[in-house]
This record gives structure tokens, C-alpha cells and sequence, in this order.
């Protein structure tokens, strides 16, 4: 006999469910906020366009073979302590000549 649908046993194991999506979700949520503040650092210091800043962090990743959360984590750390691998900081300055400004913007001043 299958049990009825509201029974604690089917009430337990959606709960559980539930919370492991919510657990996901919180995860997800963490790792966003990380990588767009990473994002924010490479625009602000690399002088490049938000996508381009999304590119160099991807770029980094793959070449150093480092999860891009952990890139990003790593390049937030830096901008708090001002240190950096040695491999993350070449990396970064590759992907940057790569994905950066092809000139140097105007100043504004005459």
C-alpha cells in the first residue's frame, strides 16, 4: 500500500529537499557576489568594460588551471592585503594585455 500523500515520512523527506536546494542556492548566491566584486577590481584597475573584466577572470582560471571562484576570492584578497600569488598575479597581467584597452584613454586634461 503506498502511503497516503501527506504523511510525516513524505513531509520529512521534502523538507530535507527543500533545504538542500535552499543550502544550493545560498552557495550560488555567495560565489555570484564574490566573482562581480572580483569583476569590479579588474574594471576599476584594468581599465576595461565589464564584460572584458568577466573575460580576464575566465582567462585566468583556465590558464592557471584554478577554479574561477577561487581566482576571484584570490584577486579580492589582494585588493584587502595586497598580496597575490605570484602565478595569479602574471596570469592576470597576461589576460589583461590580452583583453585590455588596445590605447590608453584620454585624461580629460589638455
Amino acid at each position: 500500500m503506498t502511503p497516503a500523500p501527506n504523511e510525516p515520512s513524505d513531509d520529512n523527506a521534502r523538507i530535507a529537499e527543500l533545504q538542500q536546494e535552499v543550502d544550493q542556492l545560498r552557495h550560488a548566491v555567495g560565489a555570484h557576489a564574490v566573482v562581480d566584486q572580483a569583476i569590479g577590481m579588474v574594471v576599476a584597475l584594468g581599465r576595461v568594460a565589464p564584460d572584458q573584466g568577466w573575460a580576464v577572470l575566465k582567462d585566468v582560471s583556465q590558464h592557471t588551471n584554478i577554479k574561477l571562484r577561487r581566482v576571484a576570492e584570490l584577486i579580492i584578497l589582494w585588493g584587502r592585503r595586497g598580496e597575490m600569488p605570484a602565478e595569479i598575479r602574471v596570469a592576470l597581467q597576461e589576460a589583461l594585455e590580452r583583453h585590455g584597452p588596445t590605447q590608453i584613454p584620454e585624461s580629460g586634461q589638455d
